[in-house]
């Protein structure tokens, strides 16, 4: 096998740490060739597709995507962005606030986003922290519950990446953070404050992404994960149990998935007489295709056209403040040990200095 090249070496230098904070990805803009290739790439990881790939690779590229991108296309069009795909611009924007708060915080940390899908790639970032002489890097998904489906293929393509890789920094990866408080205040706090501006409907549904019901069954948390997520966060706002539900989206295929569906929940809520609901989506941290189009244009049109009265669809946290200071807390947390404020940086300055001079003395040229 052939390694990457490394990148110059020099005895003592200081170690550096980053975050790589990893999203789903989108599609470089709303037509039809360039959702067919982002497509490729996504529905043809095993992890998101669990059919055997001969017969699976019949499908998705014989009928799949010979259909879907078109369609796709024009729900992208409906909410692309002058600044282009919401997820790429919150995620950005959530690389950039995270990075602003750890270093309000003392801490010297490079951080970076990457998609699993599309572009920047995570490959391509990873080399990026090599060439910058990264040695310890945290692993951040968008994700705070797991699942198989979506933070695992992020760290496929960081092992694939070190497959090719012969000094692999050392790495750190943050499974989940669905319980995590700070994130659970920043969701309550979003809802709070729609609440003061539009008022309060008799409903709250919590509508999470959803993935086939086998999954659970095999052992994926994800569901267990989402309906904790969703007990905590009623908890934080003083909800009974008959005032909110949680919910499963984005059904794909036949195949049963994670119930209840979340467009049929809000048709028959309106036919039996709830005239008002609230939707937001704790799984997803940045607005994107599945809550600006799915949520509050589909599910909008569902629910009003089954007799419902008033929908608001309550958006993500996106770079609000208080989710910032939780990205920055998770991250922190995770790289509990690694000495990346200034002030240990300083401190360890001297002893890299003398391991250089000890090195330079045995012959070591840099």
């Amino acid at each position: 096998m052939a390694f990457q090249k490394e990148p110059l070496y020099q005895h003592g230098q200081a170690a550096k740490t980053a975050v790589l904070y990893c999203n789903l990805g989108t599609p470089k803009e709303p037509t039809a060739p360039a959702l067919r290739q982002y497509l490729a790439q996504f529905l043809g990881d095993s992890r998101v597709v669990e059919i055997p790939k001969p017969i699976w690779w019949l499908i998705l590229h014989g009928i799949i995507l010979r259909i879907r991108p078109a369609k796709s296309a024009a729900k992208y069009a409906s909410i692309w962005t002058s600044e282009g795909s919401p997820l790429r611009v919150w995620t950005e924007k959530q690389a950039l606030g995270l990075g602003e708060k750890l270093s309000a915080k003392g801490h010297e940390v490079l951080v970076k986003y990457a998609m699993t899908y599309g572009q920047p790639s995570i490959e391509s970032q990873l080399n990026a922290f090599k060439d910058e002489g990264v040695t310890r890097i945290l692993i951040l998904t968008a994700y705070p519950q797991y699942s198989a489906t979506t933070t695992a293929p992020v760290f496929d393509a960081v092992y694939r990446w070190s497959l090719k890789t012969r000094n692999i920094p050392e790495f750190r990866f943050v499974n989940h953070y669905h319980g995590h408080d700070g994130y659970i205040q920043a969701l309550a706090a979003g809802i709070q404050k729609n609440w003061a501006s539009h008022g309060r409907a008799e409903q709250l549904v919590m509508s999470f992404h959803g993935v086939p019901e086998r999954t659970l069954h095999l052992g994926d948390p994800y569901h267990c994960e989402c309906y904790k997520t969703g007990r905590l966060l009623a908890e934080k706002l003083g909800l009974s149990k008959d005032q909110y539900k949680v919910t499963f989206q984005s059904r794909f295929g036949k195949a049963k998935w994670l119930e209840p569906y979340t467009e049929p929940t809000l048709i028959a809520m309106a036919q039996a007489g709830t005239q008002s609901v609230d939707v937001v989506c704790p799984g997803f941290t940045g607005d994107c295709l599945e809550t600006l189009e799915e949520i509050s244009m589909e599910g909008r049109e569902a629910f009003m056209h089954a007799g419902g009265k008033a929908f608001n669809y309550i958006p993500c946290m996106n770079d609000e403040p208080l989710w910032m200071d939780a990205l920055a807390a998770i991250s922190a947390q995770h790289m509990q040990g690694w000495p990346t404020t200034s002030l240990a940086i300083q401190e360890n300055a001297p002893a890299l200095e003398n391991s250089r001079v000890s090195a330079l003395s045995l012959g070591a040229k840099n």
